[in-house]
């Protein structure tokens, strides 16, 4: 079989996909949410594609009756009219923010941020809920469990849970649930959980002097975000448990519920089991606690703080307690984690109590464990993650903590005066901001998703009321790149290519003939999710082999050892019908000479775009050559026989696919 020119920008292969739709058509939202028929899918979907096709409608019917020319026009004076009330025009701006965040969840996301969006939630989850065969993270083993599986329950879990519902009451519109839907359930629940962040902003910019519905466009403007704060990482739950936290510490204080301390420690505890560094988010908001406690103009004194954390510890050991039981009850079975012998021995007192956060300190304290993860400047989050996340807004945020700092700002919180002066930020809020990054710069492993948390302190610093937003156009450019680069381009290709392989692996042999025996090898890739290629006990065999970056020496060992099996040796140009075995690599375009480099043909080739591995960036000459697309772009490969040394394999390839 000769390979294709690649042509399309997505997809080619000898499976043909039905034809795409048109990008951000109604159909296309509606194909979308049909394979889930969950309630809030389809009516987000819906929703989106009704709007959609309303404004169409309404735009072509205009153009038909005033022309173009009168519609620039009046375009041009309904902005200027709009453009005077700044709040309706934030309001407008924050609502179709709000759309976005959801529409694009839907459509999904291609970009790969890290492994643990997948790997410490969604992949444990479906093996737990759906039975799926997963690559179980040493985090989450029985013999060594060192993060909760409290929040991962909560969120993957209870999406697939719903999944599982749907099916057995026959309520899914497309028969079994499929790669989609095992993609989009989870981050659809973390995008509904995303906007407790806009109803804390909501709360907290008037008790912070900002600017409600600016705050609230920044919030939903930013690139952290659509992208970050809809995946499943364990640093959004820190993000939306920090930001409640702040809603409690800034109410005033007083008798009764509003001033109760249950809920603040129940919110701390949870935090701590969530991700024991958010003891450094929570730090600076209970010092302003006790600051507002204290009498006017006095600093709260050790007794004084001793006395508030005393005040906090009834609700945190209750809430400790709560997330002890479920991690014993869930990583202590003898049947597996989530098992009903976990519940028997935790109540009979057979199990020791698992403690997940001291298992999290032990390993990620000890210099040597966090080298294997890399290691990075003590200022990579002052001066990198900041930046990366955060753009401008954190450049200013600095420049007005050095500020604060010569003029000899107090840093403590004054109970007398809720509101900053006009031309200066709330002390508090610096606080706020810089203490966590601060103490997390005390780690040598700094990854940008550690200050995702940050975000909501930082729109209310920036969002001043009376003041306009500095540097808007960098804003807006700022966050449209960063969303693009982390929701589309960073390993974008690697789930598209899952998607692909799904269908794949599950399409039907034809009559009379076994189902084939699937190999796919990940080469410079980031690990690939095994639950999304939704492969449960009764599937057509399969297996992954996930080689990292390795070198071409390592690579080409590992092909000839797969190629040369004997199930493989079968599939010789004259056996097309007995062929047992395929094999198929998968790899970024960078990386795709050293798979010829190995001799192999190539029976069938795929081109996903757009794909950036950072740890195979494309060389700028490259990227200027005619081969641009192909080194933007992860391949995957069907390999053959091998027929001799180099020349088979480069004989086959695609004119234009190498680096030019």
């Amino acid at each position: 079989m000769s390979s294709a020119p690649l042509s399309s920008p997505l997809l080619s292969s000898p499976f043909p996909p039905p034809p795409p739709l048109p990008l951000f058509s109604p159909l296309f939202f509606a194909q979308l949410s049909s394979p889930l028929r969950c309630p809030l899918t389809v009516a987000a979907g819906r929703c989106v594609a009704g709007g959609w096709l309303l404004l169409s409608d309404l735009f072509w019917s205009l153009q038909h009756k005033l022309g173009d020319r009168e519609i620039l026009s009046m375009s041009s004076r309904a902005f200027r009219h709009f453009g005077g009330d700044s709040k309706m025009a934030a309001r407008a701006l924050w609502g179709g923010l709000s759309l976005l965040r959801i529409a694009w969840c839907l459509l999904p996301q291609t970009g790969y941020l890290h492994p643990d969006e997948f790997f410490q939630s969604p992949e444990v989850m479906a093996e737990d809920i759906l039975g799926l065969e997963v690559y179980r993270p040493w985090e989450f083993q029985a013999g060594s469990p060192c993060r909760t599986a409290v929040f991962p329950l909560l969120t993957s879990g209870a999406a697939f849970w719903l999944m599982k519902l749907c099916e057995r009451l026959g309520l899914l519109r497309a028969g079994p649930v499929d790669s989609y839907a095992l993609l989009v359930a989870p981050r659809l629940l973390l995008t509904a959980c995303s906007f407790a962040l806009d109803w804390a902003v909501h709360r907290l910019a008037p008790l912070w002097g900002a600017d409600r519905w600016v705050a609230l466009a920044l919030l939903a403007g930013s690139h952290v975000t659509l992208v970050f704060y809809t995946r499943t990482f364990a640093n959004a739950i820190e993000g939306l448990l920090f930001a409640w936290l702040l809603v409690l510490v800034s109410r005033r204080p007083g008798p009764g519920p509003e001033g109760s301390a249950w809920p603040v420690g129940a919110v701390v505890a949870a935090g701590f089991f969530n991700r024991p560094t958010f003891l450094a988010f929570a730090l600076a908001p209970l010092w302003f606690r006790s600051a507002r406690r204290a009498a006017p103009g006095a600093r709260p004194g050790p007794g004084a703080l001793a006395r508030d954390a005393l005040e906090l510890a009834p609700a945190a050991a209750l809430t400790a307690l709560v997330f002890v039981a479920a991690d014993t009850c869930y990583f202590g079975s003898s049947e597996g984690p989530g098992g009903p012998a976990g519940l028997l021995g935790l109540l009979s007192g057979d199990l020791a109590p698992v403690l997940t956060p001291y298992r999290f300190l032990s390993y990620n304290l000890d210099p040597q464990n966090l080298a294997r993860h890399g290691t990075h400047p003590r200022v990579t989050h002052l001066l990198v993650n900041g930046v990366v996340l955060f753009g401008t807004l954190h450049v200013t945020a600095v420049a007005a903590g050095c500020r604060a700092l010569r003029a000899g700002c107090p840093v403590r919180a004054r109970p007398g005066a809720p509101r900053p002066p006009p031309r200066q930020p709330h002390a508090a809020l610096l606080l706020f901001y810089f203490v966590p990054l601060a103490l997390l710069s005390l780690f040598s492993h700094q990854e940008p998703r550690f200050l995702i948390p940050l975000l909501v302190p930082l729109v209310l610093l920036s969002s001043p009321r009376g003041r306009p937003v500095q540097h808007k156009a960098a804003v807006v450019l700022f966050n449209a790149l960063g969303a693009f680069f982390f929701g589309c381009l960073h390993q974008g290709g690697l789930v598209p290519c899952l998607a692909h392989l799904e269908r794949l692996v599950h399409a039907p042999p034809p009559p009379g003939r076994p189902p084939d025996r699937f190999t796919l090898l990940f080469a410079h890739t980031y690990m690939p999710p095994r639950h999304l290629l939704n492969l449960g006990g009764q599937e057509a065999p399969v297996e992954v082999v996930d080689l990292g970056g390795v070198e071409a020496g390592v690579l080409c060992e590992t092909l000839e050892r797969l190629g040369r099996r004997p199930a493989c040796r079968a599939r010789g140009a004259s056996g097309a019908q007995g062929r047992a075995c395929r094999l198929f690599v998968v790899t970024p375009g960078t990386a795709r000479p050293a798979v010829e480099s190995c001799g192999f043909p190539f029976q069938n080739q795929t081109l996903l775009f757009p794909h950036l591995t950072l740890e195979d960036p494309p060389a700028l000459s490259a990227l200027l050559g005619h081969a641009w697309r192909s080194q933007l772009g992860l391949f995957l490969l069907e390999l053959g026989e091998p027929k001799g040394e180099g020349d088979a394999g480069r004989a086959s390839a695609v004119p234009g696919a190498r680096p030019g």
